[in-house]
């Protein structure tokens, strides 16, 4: 077990092209920027990790590692994987490790003995994968014909969708939709240094829509390999009509089948069965259930992530923060 630097993680990703987006090295260097300390290493070049620690009072953490580097192979498993892992937590003193797998839930099974599943997710666990293998024609025809309308509608309303740079609007506009639809938003400072990190690498590109020169729309979209994710999006209350977000959304997936993506995540729906979201959407708007109705129609696959797990390192002191987290959850 080698822990390595950034250009050597870097360096090891060049063999594992399809890495997730929490796992590049960027992504370790925007949450370093805002409280958490990345720890990378790898194992035989094969398999490896970017864990990120949070620091808690008394000089203890709390270790995340999101969807780790495993070629596909997702080597829960390997003795000698996990003694590495171990030993980066000891040193980092985490009362434990939270693991989200880079896998669906019907590819993933787990021998649970060393781990216990965890009560939350980090990360949204349901998502809407499009898939962006086909040609357009046929991407667009997998969409609902209300979405695929106001794609087409947008067009002729005179929206026009371009690569933007002010990311200080982006802001201001995010935090416009947050305060609407009732979500936190990051600082002007992360969102710039999120683009300021992948931008030049071409993972990451902001799109606006506008109506003659005024924003109505933007999102930050980010691809890495066969995969591209729709991380942050926001829209002021202007123009509406004209249906703006659509033919951005459209544009954004566009964009990343121009980069030679596969798929294209969504990234968040409420965490239900495909059922209990169509026979809900239209009447509920709390939580992720606002953005459902619209994610629902650009025709992709409803997918779950596999639970997130739980590796203990200090069990009196996990008892202890769940036990915290639980009352404050039950308080909120």
């Amino acid at each position: 077990m080698s822990q390595i630097s950034l250009a050597g993680w870097n360096e090891f990703l060049e063999h594992h092209p399809n890495a997730h987006l929490l796992q590049m090295g960027e992504w370790g260097e925007l949450k370093a920027g805002f409280g958490w300390k990345p720890v990378r290493f790898m194992l035989n070049n094969e398999v490896g990790a970017q864990i990120l620690f949070r620091r808690l009072p008394l000089g203890l953490t709390l270790g995340y590692m999101p969807k780790p580097v495993d070629g596909g192979q997702w080597k829960v498993n390997d003795g000698e994987f996990w003694k590495a892992v171990d030993s980066i937590c000891k040193k980092n003193h985490a009362i434990f490790l939270k693991v989200e797998p880079d896998a669906w839930t019907e590819e993933f099974h787990l021998r649970l003995s060393t781990f216990k599943p965890s009560p939350h997710n980090i990360q949204p666990p349901c998502t809407i994968i499009v898939s962006t293998k086909e040609d357009e024609e046929q991407i667009l025809a997998r969409m609902k014909p209300k979405c695929r309308y106001n794609i087409r509608l947008a067009e002729k309303k005179g929206v026009t969708v371009r690569k933007w740079e002010d990311i200080h609007a982006f802001h201001e506009m995010m935090a416009v939709t947050g305060g609407r639809d009732n979500f936190g938003v990051h600082s002007l400072e992360y969102y710039q240094r999120a683009y300021n990190l992948f931008h030049p690498k071409g993972t990451c590109e902001l799109l606006v829509a506008e109506y003659e020169g005024k924003p109505l729309a933007a999102l930050m979209v980010f691809a890495n390999g066969k995969r591209a994710w729709y991380v942050y999006g926001a829209s002021n209350d202007q123009e509406r009509n004209r249906m703006p977000t659509y033919l951005l959304q459209w544009e954004a997936i566009r964009w990343a089948k121009a980069r030679g993506c596969d798929e294209y995540d969504l990234w968040g729906v409420p965490d239900e069965n495909e059922e209990t979201l169509e026979a809900n959407f239209e009447t509920r708007h709390d939580g992720l259930w606002g953005v459902y109705r619209f994610k629902r129609g650009f025709g992709g696959q409803l997918k779950r992530a596999a639970q997130a797990l739980d590796r203990v390192c200090n069990p009196l002191l996990y008892w202890a923060y769940t036990w915290y987290v639980n009352r404050a959850g039950n308080h909120g």
